[in-house]
Order: structure tokens, then C-alpha cells, then sequence
């Protein structure tokens, strides 16, 4: 059992913590109070909120980082953008959807005990704290964790407020543990991550880019069965390494990983820091640069280049992806962590 005591820093965080089950209860349209309105959670420092859904409108208010918004409901505007139209009605006007991700509120029954070395979960909550732990400074806060980032659970500790706690390991770093509220996270079923269509021969299998229309199509064979929009690398002078502009090729999947820790591992927040600790379902196909399909909680901007270089994707697409594609992950051992697998895998065709 932990008993050393919170510095006051961190003992100020978890109070807020512990105040999460009020501020991210489910909301309620005014105009049907039967029907739960959708939660947003905004991702970059602030958003304008409009007079009407239209940039060019009256800046009637503003929201800021990781604050959750009642949304009441969605429009597609009539002016756009056209690559996303997206907009949400809110208190006192309406935001864009760019930088809202959509967040639910759902707690789970601790488990007290692993039946393997590690099993992955998934943040249930909009947003939870992550503490480190040492004996000589006891509690500190170390990552904000978002709603379904992955992440493996490597134990099951008493927290810092008494109740179960998952210990989480990063895969970037094998000794860096860190802790958060067991109810804040959901186990993952090997279930959810079987691999889809595994009749079907890797070499009928191919992933196409295409960065003008921000377009990502899935085919087996000649038939389609995924098309999705996506966010490329941000225009620059030079593709990766040197530059951000996602690199035009013919590649092949050639690693694959549930859980993904990029960026730095002591910078916190993101976009701007870039430290994006549990990025989920990422496949990698130019490893050697860290280019990879995978999903994305720090924007809702699909259809627009955002990223460094990879190729953003909602989460279910990512997943999608990650279960669909070659090689073929497993599942959870347990015996040993898979952090990832490789392999030459399905055909990437960016264009």
C-alpha cells in the first residue's frame, strides 16, 4: 500500500478529479429534456464560438482547452467548409467541429487482478489524470490521458484517494509507470481487436491515399470495402524526415501497434507540445520514419492536411484498419506484452 503524501499540487489536480463525475455528466437539450444531447471536448487552446454556424459570423463567445461543452445538436452548413460542414449548436451560438471531439462519460468496475501480464484499456472518461509515483516525491501529476486513448495495464495498485488504480506502462519506455482511476478505464476484449476478412490473401489486400482529395479506400481485391476522410501531413518544401508533407509512394505495412506513445515522453499536451501519450491503432508503413495510419483525439478536422506526416484517422477507421490489414496482431499475450508486430504487410498506395 502507497502512503506517501500528495504534494500540494498534485493533491489540488485529483480534487478536481474527483469532481469529474459532476462536470462531465451527460447533458440534456433544452428543447426535449428526454433526449441526452451529445458532450464535446475542445482540443486546442480556445474556439470561437458564432452567432450563426458560418466564420464569418458574429464572435459571440469562446471555449477553451478541455473544457466539455453540451452539444445540442449538428448541422451540416450550408457554407462549409466543404471538406468538413460540420458545426454544433451550444449555449449561446454555435462551434465548428474541427477541434470538438466527441466524448462520452462511462465508469467501469475495477478489476482487482490481472490474468495476464498486461491487458490494453481504453479511457472511458473525457479526460483523467495520470499520476507518476516515487518515494521520494510520493504523487505527481505526469499526462493528461483523453477518451479512447489505449494503453497497457500492467497492475492494480491502491490510488492516492484510496481506490483502485491502474498501473500503466508506456511502450516508449519500458520503466516509466504511471497510474490512473480504474474506473476510468475500459478493458479492450480480444474480440474488438480479432483481425477482419482473414480469408482473404494479404496480396488482395491494398490501402489507397489519396492526399488531394484526403481520401483513404480499403479494397479486397476490386471491391471497396472502406473509404473514409483522412488528414495527411501539412503542405511544406520536403516530405518527411525533413519536412511534414506525407511521402508519395508504394509502400507496405510493416508494423503494427494498439498502443503508440509519440512524441516526447516529459512534454505535456497537445497539438503544439506534441507528446500524445496512447495513440490508438497505429500501422506503421514507413517505419523507418515513424509514418503511420492511426487514430486521432487532439482534432475532428478530417478532410484537411493536420498531421506531421501520418495520416490521421477517426478512431473506429483506425481500428477498422488495424484489425483489417496485415500482419496480423494476435492478440494479448500472457506471458509476454506484444507491444507490436511486424511483418511485410498489405500494399499503401499514396498518391
Amino acid at each position: 500500500m502507497r502512503t506517501s503524501p500528495l504534494s500540494r499540487r498534485a493533491f489540488l489536480r485529483l480534487g478536481l478529479l474527483s469532481l469529474s463525475g459532476l462536470a462531465f455528466r451527460p447533458g440534456f437539450s433544452r428543447e426535449d429534456p428526454r433526449q441526452p444531447s451529445l458532450m464535446g471536448r475542445v482540443t486546442i487552446d480556445s474556439i470561437d464560438v458564432r452567432a450563426l454556424p458560418d466564420s464569418e459570423s458574429e464572435i459571440v463567445g469562446q471555449r477553451f482547452r478541455d473544457q466539455i461543452i453540451t452539444l445540442y445538436s449538428r448541422l451540416e452548413a450550408e457554407k462549409g467548409p466543404a471538406y468538413n460542414p460540420t458545426w454544433y449548436r451550444i449555449w449561446g451560438g454555435y462551434v465548428h467541429s474541427a477541434y470538438i471531439q466527441l466524448v462520452k462519460f462511462s465508469t467501469n468496475p475495477p478489476v482487482n487482478q490481472l490474468d495476464h501480464i498486461a491487458h490494453l484499456g481504453e479511457i472511458s472518461v473525457p479526460m483523467t489524470e495520470a499520476f507518476t509515483y516515487s518515494r521520494f516525491a510520493g504523487w505527481e501529476p505526469v499526462y493528461t490521458l483523453y477518451y479512447e486513448t489505449t494503453h497497457w495495464i500492467t497492475g492494480v495498485e491502491e490510488g492516492p484517494d484510496g481506490s483502485a488504480w491502474y498501473k500503466m506502462t508506456s511502450e516508449l519506455d519500458k520503466y516509466l509507470h504511471y497510474f490512473v482511476p480504474a474506473v476510468h478505464v475500459r478493458w479492450i476484449t480480444n474480440e474488438e481487436i480479432s483481425p477482419l476478412s482473414p480469408q482473404i490473401p494479404s496480396n488482395e489486400k491494398r490501402i489507397e491515399v489519396d492526399i488531394q482529395n484526403q481520401t483513404l479506400t480499403a479494397y479486397e481485391r476490386d471491391t471497396q470495402v472502406l473509404q473514409t476522410k483522412v488528414s495527411t501531413g501539412l503542405p511544406s518544401n520536403q516530405p518527411i524526415p525533413e519536412g511534414t508533407r506525407t511521402t508519395r509512394g508504394r509502400f507496405n505495412i510493416g508494423s503494427k501497434s494498439p498502443s503508440k506513445h509519440m512524441g516526447s515522453l516529459l512534454t505535456s499536451g497537445a497539438p503544439g507540445s506534441y507528446t500524445l501519450p496512447g495513440v490508438p491503432w497505429t500501422s506503421f508503413f514507413i517505419p523507418e520514419y515513424g509514418v503511420a495510419f492511426h487514430g486521432t483525439y487532439w482534432h475532428n478536422n478530417f478532410g484537411l492536411p493536420m498531421s506531421h506526416g501520418c495520416v490521421n484517422m477517426r478512431n473506429a477507421d483506425a481500428r477498422w484498419l488495424f484489425r483489417w490489414s496485415t500482419p496480423v496482431y494476435e492478440g494479448q499475450a500472457t506471458e509476454e506484452i506484444e507491444w507490436d508486430v511486424r511483418g511485410f504487410g498489405t500494399q499503401v498506395h499514396v498518391f
